[in-house]
């Protein structure tokens, strides 16, 4: 059985949500799959800890690559997947554009959402939606493994010492209202340094406004902090995994952490509350003030670092 999945969004929080699908596919049909996912996922970053896995095909359809843009992109994108003899395809979006490809490929198999239904889809009950169609009951709570000579070595090299309270901070975000401001990480790290013998693991990017925030943050409290933002993700990830907890914005490093099974509390400023709380190792923050949280709330000064330490202190003990 040779099947194809196609995942179009662009994150790389977007593609670990897609993860128990993905693998419930594989094990239905005791295949393992291709995806066709955009580059920006960064998926080669940590596929390799995902056995249900077979290759992965990147979408071209961006500033950085338009070639698989337009009517000849539809045709070479087309001539690439008729190449690869797929008899199934799950198609995790409502464009007609895939489904025309994957008709066209000659994929006699093709499951997808219901066409130019994208307005208000509810990304996870969509999934669950289109793997009912066949007779899978799939839950959120997706799973990344790593070797566990990875995570000693990680250990070694970073000389982690498992006596302190080990934290992952993800201080980054996708977009300005997503990064909390650098004085609540400071007044929780403040808070949690009067209880317990704590080490920060700083995760975030290299984008400016992001910097200003590990820069402002690693002036006052450096003797405890590590920054992580010179390595890649295939290396943060088994530091998270010897990490007792994260705190994270609403970011790539709170799915991951999540999905490597650490308990995660994910502060949710400006997102809808699904993308904080769809597993069962995340605790979501919400803003003073704030019954639910979305898009637009604008809540990242409203974030109580007392609230987290409080949440935090629930969790570790």
């Amino acid at each position: 059985m040779n099947i194809l999945v196609i995942q179009n969004r662009m994150g790389i929080g977007d593609m670990v949500i897609f993860l128990p699908f993905i693998e419930a596919i594989s094990k239905k049909y005791g295949a393992r799959i291709t995806l066709l996912i955009k580059e920006s996922t960064k998926a080669t970053e940590y596929v390799d800890n995902l056995k249900f896995v077979e290759k992965i095909i990147y979408l071209k359809r961006d500033k950085k690559n338009n070639q698989h843009n337009g009517f000849f992109g539809f045709l070479r994108l087309k001539n690439e997947i008729k190449k690869k003899f797929f008899n199934k395809a799950f198609i995790f979006n409502s464009s007609l554009r895939y489904r025309l490809i994957c008709k066209f490929s000659g994929i006699k198999d093709i499951h997808q959402y219901p066409l130019f239904e994208k307005k208000g889809q509810n990304l996870i009950l969509a999934a669950q939606k289109l793997l009912k169609s066949i007779n899978l009951n799939v839950e959120s709570n997706p799973q990344i493994e790593l070797n566990k000579d990875a995570i000693k070595l990680s250990e070694q090299k970073f000389k982690i010492q498992k006596n302190k309270v080990n934290i992952l901070l993800g201080i980054g975000g996708s977009g300005p209202t997503k990064r909390t401001p650098p004085n609540k990480f400071k007044k929780f790290i403040d808070l949690a340094l009067k209880d317990y013998d704590c080490a920060f693991y700083l995760a975030t990017s290299k984008h400016e406004d992001e910097q200003k925030i590990l820069n402002d943050i690693m002036i006052s409290h450096k003797k405890y902090c590590v920054p992580l933002d010179n390595l890649p993700i295939s290396e943060i990830l088994p530091i998270i995994k010897n990490c007792k907890i994260s705190i994270c914005n609403d970011s790539s490093f709170s799915h991951l952490s999540a999905a490597l099974n650490i308990p995660t509390i994910v502060l949710m400023c400006d997102t809808p509350l699904m993308y904080g709380s769809y597993s069962p190792n995340m605790y979501p923050i919400i803003p003073d003030g704030m019954e639910n949280v979305s898009h637009n709330s604008r809540g990242k000064e409203k974030i109580n670092p007392e609230k987290i330490y409080k949440k935090f202190k629930s969790i570790i003990s």
